[in-house]
């Protein structure tokens, strides 16, 4: 009786209609606080979570020096991407594409960022329940259900605004998580001090390593430099966080989320930084324990008589994968809805279109369960699978650039420059996968694989070093660059072809979207609002 009113309630509001606007982009009516929580927990999914614990407790601190990246990589975004993607009131981001290029353009970028998100999902979903079930013993495929049916569900009901003030709540449980386990941790080994002095001694305090080198993994440059691309590639052109910014209600509380995300991010890094440390004070080096599970497995060991705190960690893990999958449920039946069904149904009432988008977030819904299903299949290829999600940011970063900063780029160029991107992209990606597989290089589990950004890739142990040489050298390139690699290849290529094949200048009302970089002025000769042309200079 309970599962048939449970039903008739669930069909009830997945039936109510509600206004397709309200439903993908929460009515325009966020403020700053919840979509800037949500921006946090958007890709602070339960791989971060774990991963850079690991990270810190087995390489040290260098990793900290990411956070170095975040203040441009969110300025930029704020003051450049945003205005644009605002002042057009686009619902997909990849409709500025067909604004400044043609409808091809958008399409390529679309099924680019679909192709992305997909397996990214699969991998997310899957990852966290094959941690739990190895330490607890929790049924695995259970908590995939679990965590994919609960997600589906709330976001196919509630839309855009659900997501968002459920990412508020599971930020809020996640930080409470790994507060809870440094707090007691801590404490167990003798105080922050002490945590201090045995990483002191166990080398694992970083200093500033300046090398210039791009193939050494974690430099200053690497981090600080390379993960500058990575951020833009997350915060200024991704269509989840895109969204976010749209849903704000003014220009500026969208900007404003930008610089209130800005100290949340040092936190969250911080807290990663400290939980590894204190994982190392407990363990030292000579831990028998997997690192691939070391961090659920050391939060049992320092709960163990400490009842419900266990659960504590647990909930925020699954924060970090829901907030994450819910995230890309709704951005993936926004673009699908108003890239794809919206140009070539342009009669649909209101009503289906808000009926079909709440179809088209519980579809992804059931290809993501598919595709956890896909990820416990791969073995080791796994790791390709979270590598294939971060080469593909940087293309898409590249594009986007080229369209905005590069008034002769036309159409011909973007996509070809999107396809070498992209070709680019995997064949250093999969060659560097081979060339450790071949080489016989033991690869990490897949929890040492870091996402504290949408750039995911294979965390590469350390080795006797040895000077790679040709094509070797590529492969080696330190996975921080790729972004910038890939989505310079696409602006070189998308400049040299455009100048090639005769600059280009559309004769429509669209022309040159592109921005004028200042710091305090925006220059947009066309923009859209309301599907009414307005021509003029705006400024920030």
């Amino acid at each position: 009786m309970l599962l048939t009113r449970l039903l008739r309630y669930i069909l009830f509001i997945l039936f109510t209609l509600t206004l397709l606007q309200e439903f993908l982009m929460a009515d325009r009516s966020m403020s700053c606080l919840p979509v800037s929580l949500s921006l946090l927990a958007t890709f602070q999914s339960a791989v971060a979570i774990l991963g850079a614990p690991s990270e810190v407790y087995t390489f040290g601190t260098q990793y900290w020096f990411l956070g170095c990246s975040y203040f441009l990589g969110l300025l930029i975004p704020a003051h450049v991407f945003i205005p644009v993607f605002y002042r057009l009131r686009v619902s997909s981001a990849y409709e500025y594409l067909e604004l400044r290029f043609n409808k091809t353009v958008r399409i390529c970028g679309t099924l680019t960022f679909i192709f992305q998100m997909v397996i990214y999902m699969g991998v997310v979903l899957y990852a966290p329940a094959l941690a739990l079930n190895a330490v607890t013993g929790f049924d695995l495929w259970g908590a995939v259900l679990a965590m994919g049916l609960v997600c589906t569900l709330y976001t196919a009901l509630g839309g855009l605004k659900a997501v968002i003030w459920t990412d508020v709540f599971q930020t809020v449980v996640m930080f409470a998580g790994q507060l809870a386990v440094i707090v007691v941790g801590a404490s167990q080994a003798g105080g922050i001090a002490e945590v201090w002095r045995k990483a002191t001694n166990g080398s694992r305090i970083a200093g500033l390593d300046l090398n210039p080198d791009p193939l050494e993994r974690h430099t200053f440059w690497t981090l600080g430099v390379g993960g500058i691309f990575l951020m833009l590639a997350l915060y200024g052109v991704n269509q989840a966080q895109v969204q976010r910014y749209l849903s704000s209600r003014t220009e500026r509380e969208a900007v404003m989320s930008c610089y209130v995300v800005f100290p949340c991010q040092q936190i969250v890094l911080c807290l990663g930084c400290l939980m590894g440390l204190v994982m190392f004070a407990r363990y030292g080096e000579d831990s028998p324990l997997d690192k691939g599970y070391m961090v659920l497995y050391f939060v049992m060991d320092v709960f163990r008589d400490l009842p419900g705190l266990p659960g504590l960690f647990v909930a925020c893990l699954f924060s970090g994968a829901l907030s994450t999958i819910s995230s890309a449920f709704n951005s993936l039946a926004t673009v699908t809805m108003e890239d794809f069904i919206k140009p070539n149904f342009p009669n649909m009432t209101e009503a289906r279109a808000t009926l079909l988008s709440k179809g088209l977030a519980l579809a992804y819904g059931l290809v993501c369960l598919a595709m956890a299903y896909i990820a416990s299949l791969m073995g080791s290829v796994l790791q390709a699978a979270f590598s294939i999600f971060g080469m593909v940011g940087g293309p898409l970063l590249g594009l986007f650039c080229l369209g905005m900063f590069f008034p002769w780029a036309n159409p011909t160029g973007a996509v070809v420059g999107l396809v070498a991107g992209l070709a680019m992209a995997f064949w250093v990606g999969i060659g560097s996968f081979v060339m450790r597989m071949s080489s016989g290089t033991l690869v990490p589990p897949v929890y040492m694989l870091i996402n504290m950004e949408v750039t995911t890739t294979a965390i590469k142990p350390t080795v006797k070093k040895r000077v790679p040489t040709g094509v070797e050298a590529l492969y080696s390139l330190s996975y921080m660059w790729y972004s910038a690699h890939n989505s310079a290849t696409v602006v070189v290529v998308g400049l040299l072809v455009s100048l090639l094949s005769g600059t280009y200048m559309r004769q429509s009302a669209y022309a040159a979207l592109t921005v004028c970089v200042k710091w305090k002025s925006l220059n947009v000769k066309y923009i859209v609002n309301n599907n009414n042309i307005i021509k003029g200079k705006f400024t920030c």
